[in-house]
C-alpha cells in the first residue's frame, strides 16, 4: 500500500478501561508495533497513527497543546490505554527520526457516531448513553442514573469530521507537516473546540432518543479528567474545520443506531421463522 492510517484499538469507557488493564496495554502495543513495523519493512510512503486526548496529563493546561505530552500525571482509569497510545505516537516519531520515514498522528478528541460500539459496559460515554437511554425508554423506567457528578467538561467530534482531517493530513505534502511538527512533538491535535457537561450531554441525548426519564448522577463514581479540551490550532492551519455540530451529529448516530436495533431485530425474527421444522403433508 500507499498509505496506511492505524485507526484500530482497542478502547472503551472507565469501567472498561479499570476492568481489563491487561487487554487494553498489551492488544494496543501490539497493533501499533505489528503495523508500523511492517509498514517501513514493506516501503509505505505514508502512515498516520491516531492517538487519542485522553493521554495527555491530567491535569494539563487548557485548551491543551500537543506539546503538553508526557509533562504530567496521567489520568489513572485510563493509564494502560494511555501508555501503549503514547507507545505508538512516539514509534511513528521514532521511525520520522531515525529512517525519514513520513509517518506521523494525529490526537482526535472523544469520538462518536453510525458504527460506533454500543455496548452497555463496553462504550464510550456517549454511545453508552444513547444505548441506555433507548433501554430506559423502551422499559419506560422513570429515572436514568449516568456515572459520575455530571460536571466534567468534555469535547467531542463527529467521527466524519475526523475521517475528513485524515485524508487531508494523508494529502499534505512532507513540507507542510514538517512546518507544524516538531523533533520532540509529531502528532497533531483534532478537535471541535467546544466543551459540554457530561449532565448536558446526557440530557441531550435523552433528547435526540425520546427519553423523557429523570436523569440522577452518582458521584460515587468517577468522572476521569475533570476537562479536556485540545488546541487544534495547528490542524486548522491547513484548513481543516469541523463541518457538524454535536446536536446534529447526535441525532445522526441516534437514527443510525434505531435502524441497527431495528435490522437486528428483523434479522432474528426472521430466523426464528426460516428454522422453524417444516410438517410433512
Amino acid at each position: 500500500p500507499d498509505a496506511v492510517v492505524i485507526a484500530a484499538a482497542k478502547v472503551g469507557g472507565i469501567l472498561a478501561n479499570d476492568t481489563y488493564p491487561v487487554q487494553f496495554l498489551l492488544e494496543n502495543l501490539l497493533i501499533s508495533t505489528a503495523i508500523t513495523t511492517s509498514a517501513h519493512e514493506t516501503g509505505v510512503e505514508k502512515l498516520l497513527f491516531l492517538g487519542s486526548s485522553c493521554i495527555y496529563p491530567k491535569h494539563a493546561d487548557q485548551p491543551i497543546r500537543e506539546e503538553a505530552l508526557l509533562t504530567g500525571t496521567l489520568e489513572p482509569t485510563n493509564e494502560w490505554y494511555a501508555i501503549a497510545k503514547i507507545a505508538g505516537i512516539k514509534q511513528a516519531q521514532a521511525y520520522r527520526r531515525q529512517y525519514g520515514c513520513d509517518f506521523i498522528s494525529a490526537m482526535p478528541t472523544n469520538l462518536y457516531g453510525p458504527g460506533d460500539n454500543f455496548h452497555l459496559e463496553d462504550s464510550h460515554v456517549v454511545p453508552g448513553l444513547i444505548r441506555r437511554c433507548h433501554d430506559a425508554q423502551l422499559a419506560d423506567a422513570p429515572a436514568l442514573t449516568i456515572w459520575g457528578s455530571g460536571q466534567a467538561m468534555r469535547e467531542f467530534l463527529h467521527v466524519d469530521d475526523l475521517a475528513d482531517a485524515c485524508v487531508l493530513l494523508m494529502q499534505q505534502p512532507r513540507s507542510a507537516i514538517a512546518a507544524l511538527v516538531t523533533p520532540q512533538c509529531s502528532h497533531l491535535n483534532c478537535g471541535s473546540g467546544e466543551e459540554v457537561r457530561i449532565a448536558t450531554l446526557a440530557a441531550m441525548v435523552a433528547e435526540a432518543v425520546g427519553y423523557e426519564g429523570e436523569l440522577a448522577v452518582d458521584s460515587s463514581k468517577p468522572d476521569g479528567a475533570p476537562r479536556k479540551l485540545i488546541d487544534s490550532s495547528k490542524l486548522r492551519s491547513l484548513g481543516w474545520s469541523p463541518r457538524i455540530s454535536l446536536r446534529e451529529g447526535l441525532q445522526r448516530t441516534v437514527r443510525h443506531f434505531l435502524a441497527a436495533q431495528s435490522a437486528a431485530h428483523a434479522n432474528l425474527a426472521y430466523r426464528g421463522h426460516a428454522e422453524r421444522p417444516r410438517l410433512r403433508t
